[in-house]
């Protein structure tokens, strides 16, 4: 069977077993504080699992896209270098929420292995979790009665809890799990009866291949385990894995999903795959990175700096590193795969196939980027293993990293620097390594762990939030958002908790109804305030999010009485300016394919009620015109005053058939919502809130276009009151250059004379300088003092800027040979140092760069740059006079 063949028979079984088949979700988590990848099947359903949300299908199937690369669940370092580890995956799963429970989820297991895909029931065990004491949980006897009717007692194994108690988090559901898995050695192996002790063992060839987890609790903050309000099953079945049994392959890598790729790579780089071990790990790290990367591309997020962005730069330039280093491609190469790729999943995961010129593209320009940066950080090592080595010296690294100054043995490089590489320049601690064992040398890992770890800390406390267990003050778990149509509501709590980030404490309330709009779709949270029901006292509503369904509002106290009824009103003033925003976003992406081509896609958002932040691929600067026509476009909507057209609960199908535009990486459900400004204009799925016509906008003005990442652009604009403050501002900063410039009727004329006039005034004053400093030169000259066979000079001089000391220094040194020359300057009240060696004189002794640093010090500053010319600048200009006296002490 095919790797697309074995897909569709799971879902296909699953469907004959009245599940309903549901897509995958973005790979890119959105609304979950806790994740910024889904890392495993059952995020998209953490919400029904926690009863938290309306179950819609009891029964639910599907394959979901899942990416391990950070947090808890990180396999990055293993991918490649194993058989079986992937840092993007899919995982096939079936689930019940409330429906049926373990001996149906036991059954299917069993029967699709063992009849549908054949696989030899003598290669199959199976674990229940055995008990935990401490818990006070008691050993699965269910699952293990269940599992005694298809497999021998012998192939029932007890797990721990590590093994067998699956839990999401700290906190959330958990519950005993049953694995089963496979042992994939051969027929003669298999004869030495020690299967079962290899299961769990992390052994290539016994795997885990399905995961029944059987949802029973949910951990509270307090680690006690509390029953869910309904049992759930949440299974997943690594589907590389499972392609890998079913094709007989010994590695996932052997099979149809990975080959393509791998071949590809092999025949550009013309090194056979199978061949070595270094050069197969590359082509495997390639193959298996070039998936999360694309696939977390056209999801929407773009590598940046970081968090989310982060991570898929680090992935990508893993697999650059690979590449560069043992299959010998020095150019960007990479962004090739990203053609095949996608057609491997075309119709299957077609949002890549739709975008694979943009992914592509965005691949590209970060290889070519990483690149340049490799080779500089090669260079780096070079010079500092080049260098001549002073074992006593101690090396500092920057304060932020927290690292007190570490001793370091000669052949040693140490852990700051390292970390310096890995930081700043991509390099993974791997290839530092390598590169040390080329030299003889080795590495200070105890200081590049720490260096990371405080990286780590940093990051975990700007991003450390405490969240108490919710208090339950009403039963119901659905919120009615009323925001559409109404600015206030009648309502009450349905439960709250208390978090702590960064050191404040606030409130998280949930609301049986609410017209507060939860931040989502680039569109902001509302703000407002919740009244008591006789309007005589309120809280304040300082933001509004959603987290995993749940409309959450944000305050920083409670009301008094919790239990009673209120008013919930947002502000209607700050609602209303983001409408005029959020609108217009909607008019200016229209404008966009109209002008650039309907290549235009959105690739991020941000509408609130000062401006708006519009994101969109397209792979060139916009040219004033370009820009010009499409203000036109927007501003010519917005004076046809069109009404808005909203429809609500739309079939997805229907609404995509009618021409809608839906965006790449958002999770849509069955029904959907349309806003439309023109059937023949704008029409997008939307969940925000509008204006009721256009001519509420007022006017639009484009304010800034500029690169976000490679082939994305981004036009930031305001509407209404802002842009017409903007004009007015425009209007009296042109009225007071025409007053400066005397009236003169064409302003452009005018600044073009003046430019003239000043790049004129600028030669005659560098020509007049330039003749001072000739001047100058003979009397500096005269002043050579031969201290050992060096002609050492020190002297203050008066010049308006650094070029003209720079001339009057190499002038100085054509003119007075074995030249030790110290120069201070004041320049604009700042103070300077230049020192310049004749490339003859130059030793450990005399060099400008570290003679400098030591000047330096006298003006309370620093410099640097080469053995024979070097500066430096300070703030402290009385030191100016100790530094001509110390300069002579360097001889």
């Amino acid at each position: 069977m095919t790797a697309k063949e074995i897909r569709q028979t799971y879902l296909s079984f699953f469907k004959s077993k009245q599940h309903h088949i549901v897509p995958s979700a973005p790979i890119v988590v959105k609304n979950d504080p806790t994740l910024m990848f889904t890392n495993a099947g059952m995020n998209q359903f953490k919400d029904l699992f926690l009863g938290e949300a309306a179950i819609k299908y009891p029964r639910v199937a599907d394959t979901q896209r899942c990416l391990r690369v950070s947090g808890k669940h990180n396999d990055l370092e293993e991918v490649g270098i194993d058989t079986y580890h992937h840092t993007m995956f899919e995982m096939l799963g079936n689930w019940s929420f409330g429906d049926y429970f373990k001996k149906e989820a036991i059954a299917w297991s069993w029967e699709l292995l063992t009849e549908v895909y054949k696989i030899p029931k003598d290669q199959l065990y199976v674990s229940i979790f055995e008990g935990d004491e401490k818990e006070g949980l008691p050993r699965d006897t269910e699952a293990y009665e269940l599992w005694k009717q298809y497999v021998p007692e012998d192939r029932i194994i007890l797990g721990n809890k590590k093994d067998n108690f699956w839990e999401m988090g700290d906190t959330g559901p958990c519950g005993p799990c049953s694995e089963i898995h496979v042992d994939c050695r051969s027929a003669e192996e298999r004869m030495d009866g020690k299967g079962k002790d290899l299961v769990n063992a992390d052994h290539p060839q016994v795997i885990e291949i399905w995961n029944n987890v059987f949802m029973q609790f949910n951990r509270l903050k307090d680690g006690s385990l509390k029953p869910l309000p309904a049992q759930h099953v949440d299974t997943g079945m690594g589907f590389e894995r499972l392609v890998r049994v079913l094709q007989g392959k010994s590695s996932n890598y052997d099979t149809d999903v990975f080959q393509p790729l791998i071949q590809f790579v092999a025949d550009k780089c013309g090194i056979a795959y199978g061949n070595a071990e270094q050069t197969d790990i590359a082509m495997r790290v390639m193959a298996d990175h070039i998936r999360a990367i694309s696939f977390v591309i056209a999801d929407g997020q773009l590598p940046s700096n970081n968090k989310a962005g982060y991570v898929i730069r680090r992935i990508l330039r893993r697999a650059v590193r690979y590449a560069y280093t043992f299959l010998n491609l020095k150019e960007p190469f990479l962004n090739q795969l990203v053609p095949v790729l996608a057609e491997q999943f075309k119709g299957v995961f077609d949002e890549l196939y739709l975008q694979k010129d943009f992914v592509q593209k965005v691949v590209l320009e970060e290889e070519v980027s990483f690149l340049r940066t490799l080779e500089r950080g090669l260079n780096l090592f070079s010079n500092y293993v080049s260098n001549k080595f002073d074992p006593s010296k101690t090396y500092a690294f920057s304060p932020e990293i927290g690292i007190i100054d570490e001793k370091i043995k000669e052949g040693m490089i140490p852990g700051s620097f390292a970390f310096l590489l890995y930081d700043t320049f991509g390099f993974p601690i791997d290839l530092t390594e390598l590169m040390a064992r080329e030299k003889g040398w080795s590495v200070d890992m105890e200081g590049f762990n720490k260096a990371l770890e405080a990286q780590k800390n940093r990051s975990r406390a700007a991003t450390a939030i405490d969240t108490e267990d919710w208090v339950i003050v009403n039963e119901g778990n659905d919120t009615e958002f009323v925001g559409y149509d109404d600015f206030e509501a009648e309502t009450e709590i349905l439960k709250y908790r208390k978090i702590n980030a960064k050191g404040k404490e606030q409130y998280q309330i949930v609301l049986r109804q609410t017209p507060f709009y939860a931040e989502s779709g680039g569109q902001v949270g509302d703000t407002g305030r919740l009244e008591d029901h006789s309007r005589l006292f309120s809280v304040a509503i300082t933001d509004t999010k959603k987290e995993n369904g749940i409309v959450v509002h944000y305050a920083d106290t409670l009301p008094t009485d919790v239990e009673g009824r209120f008013w919930a009103v947002i502000d209607e003033d700050k609602r209303a300016l983001t409408e005029d925003n959020h609108s217009a976003t909607h008019l200016l992406h229209a404008a966009l394919k109209k002008v650039l081509g309907t290549h235009v896609n959105q690739k991020g958002s941000l509408v609130n009620a000062d401006y708006l932040r519009f994101d969109f691929s397209h792979f060139a600067k916009i040219s004033d015109e370009d820009l010009q026509a499409i203000e036109h476009i927007v501003n010519g909507k917005i004076r046809e005053n069109i009404v808005l057209k909203e429809q609500r609960n739309v079939p997805y199908d229907e609404a995509i058939s009618s021409g809608v535009t839906a965006l790449f990486g958002e999770k849509y459900g069955d029904f959907v919502r349309m806003i439309t400004f023109d059937d023949h204009f704008s029409k997008e799925l939307c969940g925000g809130t509008h204006v009721k016509a256009t001519g509420q906008i007022g006017y639009f003005k484009i304010v800034s276009e500029s690169a976000v990442a490679a082939g994305v652009r981004r036009i930031e604009a305001i509407t209404a009151a802002k842009a017409e403050e903007f004009i007015v501002n425009q209007s009296k900063e042109i009225n007071q250059l025409k007053g400066l410039l005397k009236g003169n009727q064409s302003m452009s004329a005018a600044v073009q004379a003046l430019i003239e006039e000043n790049a004129r005034l600028k030669k005659e004053v560098e020509k007049n300088i330039l003749a001072k400093a000739g001047d100058m030169k003979q009397d500096i000259a005269a002043k050579a003092e031969n201290i050992n066979g060096v002609n050492f000079i020190a002297a203050h001089v008066d010049l308006p800027n650094a070029e003209a000391v720079k001339n009057l220094a190499f002038e100085v040194k054509a003119m007075v040979p074995h030249l030790y020359l110290v120069l201070t300057t004041l320049i604009d009240a700042k103070p300077g140092i230049t020192v310049m060696i004749s490339e003859d004189t130059v030793s450990e002794q005399l060099n400008a760069a570290k003679i400098v640093r030591e000047l330096g010090k006298e003006i309370q500053g620093g410099g640097g740059g080469q053995p024979f010319y070097a500066t430096a600048g300070g703030k402290n200009a009385e030191g100016l006079e100790q530094v001509l006296i110390k300069a002579k002490t360097f001889l």
